[in-house]
């Protein structure tokens, strides 16, 4: 790893001025300290983003936006000697993020709330309010790289593929990529933690989050249950012939693929194939029932800015985490593609992101829907929509 030594940064304008969205944690606090090195005019902003409060006594605190985080981030932006704002984004959170976590919920999705915030507050209301504060970039604490070619920019996965974070990103666009710098690309989080042990931060051993920022104590099914009775009504388990084998305790309880813990009784294991909101129905089957064969990707709308014209091997992600799986998309008409998997694909989920690469470059993706496709089987073909590519 090449690292200078570092003392006490001296915060000028060299090089431009950069907006660094602070969380308090170790990722952004080394994106700000690495900038300020390199010649930045550097801003430190952090968010206070809406969350519930306290469920009782035992709760432990949110882990972002809290009082401690705040104070963090602010110890940070003094020892690093740059400017640090607080951007209060409670309703616009509240709204664009938390209620799409519960409606999506509701129309028998399971979502991913941190994509959904990249797009709509972070690269969206952040980047604007830093452009508006005359700033040529907005810097995040993302592990993965953005590169300019001679056709455009690009968006590739983080040199440290453990945490790389390219997935959550996939709806930026053109000129969203022009604006974004991620300083920690190019560094594992054992590299990271090191140089903030280098510039003297006090978060380097600091623990990181896991759960929806939003939740008192993680527990989102918590959550569902205090803020929507809609949502977590009993409903009818059945088998892909429609044949009642039980009832379910709330659509959202249960996850594509689940097979423990569905309270029924059959001579084979079962699995939770999809979720029939329509119905308030959760249907189960063998697991070779999981497997889908192809997707159809509406909405398309591709990183470069413009869609193949002719059909293209990539791979794809069904998950965060998820191994990607070898395909071929072919472009349609009206802004859509139709994905071929090589091979049956196990656990996609309507609500998560269905994610292009072409090796360490992310083409883009969208949310997986629970549409038919065409009138095929659902157990075989889905949809996806809203895709970025």
């Amino acid at each position: 790893m090449n690292m200078r030594t570092q003392s006490s940064p001296v915060n000028n304008a060299d090089k431009g001025r950069v907006v660094v969205a602070m969380s308090g944690g170790v990722d952004s606090s080394v994106a700000a300290a690495l900038l300020v090195e390199q010649g930045y005019e550097v801003i430190g902003m952090m968010m206070r983003l809406w969350s519930e409060e306290s469920v009782g006594p035992a709760t432990p605190a949110n882990r972002c936006c809290t009082p401690d985080q705040m104070a963090d981030a602010r110890r940070v932006a003094d020892k690093l000697g740059i400017s640090f704002y607080v951007a209060d984004v409670r309703q616009h959170f509240r709204q664009a993020i938390v209620q799409f976590f519960l409606d999506e919920h509701e129309a028998g999705r399971t979502p991913n709330p941190c994509v959904e915030c990249n797009r709509q507050i972070r690269f969206t209301y952040l980047l604007d309010r830093a452009l508006a504060m005359n700033a040529d970039y907005l810097a995040t604490g993302h592990y993965a790289r953005v590169e300019h070619t001679p056709e455009g920019y690009i968006l590739m996965q983080g040199q440290d593929l453990h945490k790389d974070q390219s997935y959550v990103l996939h709806t930026l666009r053109q000129e969203q990529l022009a604006h974004v710098l991620f300083p920690i690309s190019g560094y594992t989080k054992d590299e990271v933690r090191e140089i903030a042990r280098r510039f003297g931060l006090p978060v380097a051993s600091k623990q990181e989050s896991q759960d929806l920022c939003f939740l008192s104590d993680g527990d989102y099914r918590r959550f569902i249950r205090d803020n929507s009775i809609q949502i977590h009504q009993p409903g009818p388990i059945l088998d892909q012939d429609g044949r009642e084998l039980g009832q379910h305790q709330g659509l959202p309880f249960y996850t594509i693929g689940q097979r423990k813990g569905l309270g029924i009784a059959a001579a084979e294991p079962l699995f939770v194939l999809r979720k029939d909101a329509a119905r308030n129905a959760l249907v189960v089957g063998p697991r070779e029932s999981l497997g889908v064969h192809e997707l159809v990707a509406d909405g398309v709308n591709w990183i470069s800015g413009t869609p193949p014209a002719y059909p293209i091997t990539t791979q794809i992600k069904i998950r965060y985490k998820a191994t990607p799986i070898p395909a071929t998309v072919t472009p349609l008409d009206g802004g859509r593609v139709h994905v071929q998997f090589d091979e049956p694909a196990f656990g996609v989920t309507p609500g998560q992101a269905a994610v292009f690469y072409d090796g360490p470059v992310c083409l883009g993706g969208g949310l997986i829907t629970n549409d038919d496709v065409g009138g095929a089987d659902q157990a075989t073909s889905i949809t996806v929509e809203g895709v970025h590519l």
